[in-house]
C-alpha cells in the first residue's frame, strides 16, 4: 500500500488549499484516512480523519476551517483547508488504517504518505 500526498504550497493568511492523498494497493473503501501535521520543532499532531462512511473528526484548532472528504472511486482522500493561518504551517501527512474506528494517535495508522509542505505567510 502506498500513499501519495500532494497539494501543499505557499499561500497568504486567509487563503485556501486542498490536499489530496492518493492510495494505491489494498481496498481503499475499507481504510480510515487520517491527516496529521508536523511543524518545525514540534511533535506530529492529529488534524482530521474520516472513516469508511461519513464519520469524521477534527482537531479543535482546525474545526470549522478544514473539511475532510474521500472519493472511493478515485482512491483519494482530501483535506480542504480554508481561512489558513500562519500557525497552520507544517508538513502535512496522510495516513491509512484498517477498521472504521477513527483514532487520533499516529501509531494507530498502518500506512503513511511522504508529506506535503504547507506554508502560510502573514
Amino acid at each position: 500500500v502506498q500513499l501519495q500526498a500532494s497539494g501543499g504550497g505557499l499561500v497568504q493568511a486567509g487563503a485556501s488549499l486542498r490536499l489530496s492523498c492518493e492510495v494505491s494497493g489494498g481496498s481503499f473503501s475499507f481504510y480510515t484516512i487520517g491527516w496529521f501535521r508536523q511543524a518545525p520543532g514540534k511533535e506530529r499532531e492529529f488534524v482530521s480523519a474520516i472513516s469508511w462512511g461519513t464519520d469524521t473528526d477534527y482537531a479543535d484548532s482546525v474545526k470549522d476551517r478544514f473539511t475532510i472528504s474521500r472519493d472511493n472511486a478515485k482512491n483519494t482522500g482530501y483535506l480542504q483547508m480554508n481561512s489558513l493561518k500562519p500557525e497552520d504551517t507544517a508538513v502535512y501527512y496522510c495516513a491509512a488504517k484498517y477498521l472504521p474506528t477513527i483514532v487520533r494517535t499516529d501509531h494507530g495508522y498502518n500506512y503513511w504518505g511522504q508529506g506535503t509542505q504547507v506554508t502560510v505567510s502573514s
